[in-house]
């Protein structure tokens, strides 16, 4: 164990009582299960990570700064919004109104509508986080009459119902919110 010499266990569990978030307890809890003759081969296995991954957080510790800080991330700050928190708000309430008063339930339509309204262009793939982030998932469409097959359609009444329903369900993208009955 050439990793830690310098630092004891009850150290370590003193720095795990005072930090906060997922990457830091996780680094210390591995520092403390090698001090404890876990082996770093075995520690990956566990946190399914890279050996070099648990290496590198071993040897974060090594330094002349707390054990709290030597295990948290820098705060990374990420590319600047493109929407404002004001329009981001205003989107959100724009998607969750019914299909028929916003009618942008789709990727390709929210891009349309992000650059129409608010003068910024997103990818598909951007509009799909935007949809997910206000709270929308992706569902996928029932077929209406007209898209199914004549055998369908004289097979069952079942499947007339089906198709007759889905006009009151053509949108992609629903609330992930649970609507409760009064």
């Amino acid at each position: 164990m050439d990793h830690l010499d310098e630092i004891a266990v009850e150290e370590l569990q003193t720095a795990l009582d005072n930090v906060d978030g997922k990457k830091p307890t996780q680094r210390l809890l591995a520092a403390i299960a090698y001090k404890n003759g876990v082996t770093q081969t075995e520690l990956a296995e566990w946190y399914g990570v890279q050996r070099r991954t648990i290496y590198s957080w071993l040897t974060r510790l090594d330094t002349d700064e707390s054990l709290e800080q030597a295990v948290t991330d820098a705060h990374r700050s990420g590319r600047k919004r493109k929407l404002s928190e004001t329009h981001q708000k205003e989107f959100e309430e724009t998607v969750h109104k019914s299909p028929e008063e916003a009618d942008i339930d789709a990727p390709a339509l929210v891009q349309q509508h992000l650059d129409e309204t608010y003068d910024v262009e997103y990818s598909i793939p951007s509009c799909r986080r935007l949809l997910k982030e206000a709270g929308l998932s992706y569902q996928k469409p029932r077929r209406t009459a007209a898209e199914a097959d004549e055998d369908e359609r004289e097979g069952s009444t079942k499947n007339s119902k089906k198709a007759a329903g889905a006009g009151r369900h053509r949108s992609l993208y629903r609330s992930n919110q649970k609507i409760r009955s009064g």
